[in-house]
């Protein structure tokens, strides 16, 4: 069995960021069952220039290839913090550059932080719509953390250790066995 190309999307827009804890955490679980090559694509990092470009051809070149790694993946672990009761708008705004089939039967997990559980259906409600519109395969069980599950930026919560561990293993039949 070959290695899992994982890409990562954290639409988180500062560092520290509890959205790219929880993407690291998955990825931890993710690597006790498959042999995994990470590939992070924080928005924090690069938004900024995405934010200035308005069409596809004004992205720069590295834009235009984080779009192509993600697109060529194996697996996406797609994550955004909530704001005003959604995903950020970079986040979006990445999603947007995508061609309409450019993930079309990619294994994807849904993750989300926000401050409190009242935006936990933000991850069904409206990633997972998004992600499908691009033809993703998204998996079973998204994962959505609050604040109190974090202590200075670690995952303190039991709670949501199992779901990354639950989330994980629910997904294991949907990924490809010879990446």
């Amino acid at each position: 069995m070959s290695a899992l190309n994982v890409a990562v999307l954290c639409g988180s827009l500062q560092r520290p960021s509890r959205t790219l804890v929880l993407c690291e955490a998955l990825l931890a679980r993710l690597g006790k069952h498959r042999e995994i090559v990470p590939q992070m694509f924080e928005i924090s990092q690069f938004g900024r220039a995405m934010g200035a470009c308005l069409q596809r051809s004004e992205l720069p070149v590295e834009i235009l290839e984080h779009l192509h790694s993600v697109a060529t993946a194996d697996i996406l672990i797609a994550a955004s913090p909530v704001y005003s009761a959604t995903y950020t708008g970079m986040f979006k705004h990445f999603i947007d550059f995508m061609s309409m089939d450019s993930l079309a039967g990619k294994p994807t997990f849904l993750a989300a932080t926000g401050g409190s559980a009242l935006h936990g259906l933000m991850v069904d409600q409206q990633m997972r719509p998004l992600l499908a519109m691009k033809q993703a395969l998204t998996l079973p069980l998204g994962i959505y953390a609050t604040e109190a599950d974090f202590t200075d930026y670690c995952i303190t919560s039991l709670g949501l250790e199992n779901r990354i561990a639950l989330a994980v293993k629910m997904a294991l039949p949907f990924l490809p066995e010879n990446a």
